[in-house]
């Protein structure tokens, strides 16, 4: 489980993320442990650049049980136009998922942490998300919510809601699109749409992943214009 890029924690577990499915590693402790990291172009988050528009180097630890409870962190450099006082974002997450004849399920909690800012800025937030899906064979159908009673930089609540679609193209190559609906509070802003499409190829060392990314905002300082993000990752 972990963040990925323009679709949200939630669907990470529903096969639209560009991790590598390395198996997760074996040691002598209860549960498996497991890595990831990513090079991006950009680092897009619900439509918006939290990267103002340059490369992130991303990466993050997951710990799962034997009963699917998880926990995990992840962490990539941000640039918010704040002169520098962020300068990376650290996810610490917890939750319980699992699969049943193809219906999956995720429920958890995730903290949003930006270590520098200044405690005025009232960047860090929580979320508790959940979503499910359904994977038909030729494709898989996933719905996500997630809440947070008091959002980045202290602009009340908010309601995001995800829903997506993933496709294999053969052993290497799939295909997802997504499209989301942001509910916000007027202190942040005004309720928008985000979606995405994009592919990604599964090699045997990293996975590439192409996708487009945009939003129905019309006026936004060019942070949520439509954009190309390009990708490689890999899980250990």
């Amino acid at each position: 489980m972990r963040k990925t890029i323009g679709c949200g924690l939630l669907l990470a577990s529903l096969s639209l993320g560009i991790a590598n499915s390395a198996p997760a590693q074996e040691s002598d402790l209860p549960g498996s442990f497991s890595g990831n990291v990513t090079l991006t172009t950009d680092y897009v988050y619900r439509g918006f650049t939290q990267a103002n528009e340059d490369p992130a180097v991303q990466g993050g630890f997951d710990w799962e049980s034997d009963n699917g409870f998880y926990v995990g962190t992840w962490g990539s450099n941000v640039n918010f136009g704040d002169g520098d006082e962020a300068s990376i974002e650290i996810d610490v997450y917890g939750g319980y998922a699992g699969e049943i004849e193809g219906f999956s399920y995720d429920i958890g909690y995730i903290y949003y942490l930006y270590p520098g800012a200044p405690g005025a800025f009232d960047y860090d937030f929580w979320e508790i998300y959940g979503s499910v899906g359904y994977d038909f064979g030729p494709a898989a159908l996933s719905l996500g919510l997630a809440y947070t009673p008091e959002n980045f930089g202290n602009t009340d609540d908010g309601l995001y809601f995800q829903s997506g679609i993933s496709m294999p193209l053969g052993e290497m190559l799939s295909v997802d699109a997504n499209l989301n609906y942001y509910d916000v509070d007027p202190a942040f802003g005004e309720d928008y749409l985000d979606w995405s499409i994009g592919g990604t190829l599964s090699l045997d060392w990293f996975d590439a992943d192409l996708r487009y990314i945009d939003t129905d905002i019309a006026n936004c300082a060019g942070v949520c214009d439509a954009r190309v993000v390009f990708s490689i990752s890999r899980s250990f």
